[in-house]
């Protein structure tokens, strides 16, 4: 049998090329989050009717659910060129202020990974964002001296994984701050159908429901299991996706029927069978099974905390009566309560 391929929502180069030709344009063709299209609505076609730039927007929530994607759209919608970075790119704030310097009015800014920005690039941000200018300091010691260069009026649009590590100014300057929730099953199916017609692959209802519904309540996810869905159906059926078709597909990439991978089985069996449900602190999870903690935060706990197998709690990670049940492991003691003493 050939090597499973875990899926997480982390995408390698090939995958992001492979995404990007799937991405909808405008925003009637972005599937879910009605509630945030509906504020961006509105923010775009006052921007529109004004003629003025639009109010910068703040893009936060797990990966893989479509603020990249969400900002190439502001920019078509506006009908404006869209300048793309990210916060670990710039590193000096020479970087920044080229990027600025040469920007075109009404133009979307757009910084993928807002929250990694170094300070002294991120004050720089602070008049950029409010002020429309730049502050940059000429010479050093006491012939130092501050230069002030006009900038046009722009969008930035910051996205990012972590909307606590971001800085109180900086997130106060960001009019429109918007949270990406995970998509339902439902909505998964028809981001589905809608990449296999773009794909010419045949699709049945039951075929891309059940991709739907191991797809981590993620878009980016359930675009990287039809692709290799459509490979099996391909090679060892007619090339038509069926719910037999994708399930024995998916069971053979080792995603269960609640989307959970290696890691996240690893995650859990190490909370429940080694250390008895916890609680037991997140660092200590990822050296248990080789991951960084930051991976751990970022993209597998908040699914796990969705589905309602995990707690996070002042005292660690602490597993729930539906895990125990879920992995078939017995409890042997209340897990949210403290674990018993040695004597």
């Amino acid at each position: 049998m050939p090597e499973a391929r875990v899926i997480s929502p982390n995408s390698t180069e090939e995958d992001a090329q492979f995404e990007a030709g799937l991405r909808p344009h405008r925003l009637r063709d972005f599937t879910g989050q009605s509630r945030l299209k509906e504020n961006l609505e509105i923010a775009i076609d006052a921007a529109r009717r004004r003629g003025e730039a639009m109010d910068h927007v703040l893009l936060y929530g797990p990966p893989g659910l479509g603020k990249t994607t969400l900002a190439a759209i502001i920019a078509e919608e506006l009908g404006v060129p869209l300048q793309q970075t990210s916060g670990p790119v710039l590193q000096k704030k020479l970087d920044l202020s080229g990027i600025l310097s040469t920007i075109q009015p009404r133009q979307v800014f757009f910084i993928d990974e807002v929250h990694r920005l170094l300070p002294d690039v991120e004050e720089m941000l602070y008049s950029a964002l409010e002020d429309f200018h730049l502050d940059i300091l000429i010479g050093q010691g006491p012939g130092a001296r501050t230069h002030s260069i006009p900038l046009q009026h722009f969008t930035a649009i910051g996205a990012t994984t972590r909307q606590g590590l971001l800085s109180a100014p900086l997130r106060g300057r960001f009019g429109l701050v918007l949270r990406l929730n995970y998509y339902d099953v439902d909505e998964l199916a028809l981001i589905v159908n809608r990449s296999a017609r773009l794909l010419n692959v045949p699709i049945e209802t039951e075929g891309a429901a059940e991709i739907a519904r191991r797809s981590r309540g993620t878009p980016r996810i359930a675009n990287r299991l039809l692709r290799r869905v459509r490979d099996y159906a391909q090679v060892r059926a007619d090339g038509r996706v069926t719910l037999e078709v994708a399930q024995v597909a998916l069971d053979l990439l080792e995603v269960d029927p609640f989307g959970l991978d290696e890691i996240d089985r690893k995650i859990m069996l190490t909370v429940l069978a080694k250390y008895r449900g916890g609680p037991v602190g997140v660092g200590t999870i990822a050296a248990s099974i080789g991951e960084e903690a930051e991976t751990l935060e970022e993209v597998y706990e908040p699914y796990l905390i969705q589905l309602g197998f995990l707690h996070r709690t002042s005292r660690g990670r602490v597993a729930t009566a539906r895990a125990f049940d879920y992995f078939h492991i017995d409890r042997h003691f209340d897990a949210e309560s403290p674990q018993p003493g040695l004597f």
